[in-house]
This record gives structure tokens, C-alpha cells and sequence, in this order.
């Protein structure tokens, strides 16, 4: 049986409580609460294109740096990926392979801090030929 997890962020809290499964090890929380927050940022659609708008052809590449363009865009703002309350990622041609990629590069970036909330859409195509992953973010911060 889980026991109920609770963190606590000046604006929101991410739960998980224990009448639903642990999302812990699949990179997700199941709620995400927002309260008390000045700042509310809505982050497009981030893809794997570089800053000269190149694709590489290797979804890892383009997750790697679909997250790194999240972070470029949030920083730009003066926030950071702690937060975000949930995130929306759509990838092409989804796969157990491409989704076991995706778990672990968010864990590799939340480390031991709550994952946001979060839903995977696999989806036929994006909006650029080749794109293969597209991250969007609600953020939350004083």
C-alpha cells in the first residue's frame, strides 16, 4: 500500500495519494494543487530543434533537447523546472522504448523532488517534419 506523498512548493503542492497507485517510477504525480502564486507560466510546445532550428534524427537527441529548451525558456523568466506543475508531452510513434527514455530523463532532472502532474500523447506527426517529441508546461512561481 502507498503511503500518501506530500511536498510542498511556495505555490503548489504535487500529491500522490495512497487510494491511487505510485506514479513515482513511471515520472508523474496524479495532482497537482495550485494555491498563493503571482506568476502563472504557460510554456509552448518545446521540440528537439537546436537554437539554429536543426533536428537531429535520434529521439533521445531531440528529448534531450526538448528539455533543455524548457529549461532555456523557463530561466529566461526566472524559474526553473521545480516549478512546473504539469507538463503535456506528445511524442511521435510512441514506443515502451521511447517511454522508458522519457522516465528516466525526468528523473534524471527531478532527481528526489515530486514530479509534476503529466500526460503523455502519442501522436502521427508534429508540426515540423522529423520532430519527434514536443514538451508543453504550466509553471507556477511567486
Amino acid at each position: 500500500m502507498n503511503a500518501e506523498i506530500t511536498i510542498h512548493t511556495p505555490c503548489f503542492r504535487l500529491m500522490n495519494p495512497n487510494t491511487l497507485y505510485n506514479p513515482r517510477p513511471f515520472a508523474y504525480s496524479h495532482i497537482a494543487e495550485v494555491k498563493h502564486f503571482s506568476r502563472l507560466l504557460h510554456i509552448s510546445g518545446q521540440g528537439g530543434e537546436n537554437q539554429r532550428g536543426l533536428l537531429s534524427r535520434d529521439f533521445s537527441e531531440q528529448c534531450d533537447q526538448a528539455f533543455q529548451n524548457l529549461r532555456n525558456a523557463l530561466q529566461h523568466v526566472q524559474a526553473d523546472l521545480m516549478d512546473i506543475a504539469v507538463l503535456r508531452v506528445l511524442v511521435v510513434d510512441h514506443s515502451p522504448k521511447k517511454h522508458q527514455f522519457l522516465i528516466q530523463e525526468m528523473q534524471k532532472r527531478w532527481k528526489h523532488h515530486d514530479f509534476p502532474a503529466c500526460t503523455l500523447i502519442p501522436v502521427p506527426c508534429l508540426a515540423i517534419p522529423g520532430m519527434l517529441i514536443e514538451i508543453e508546461a504550466t509553471a507556477y512561481c511567486k
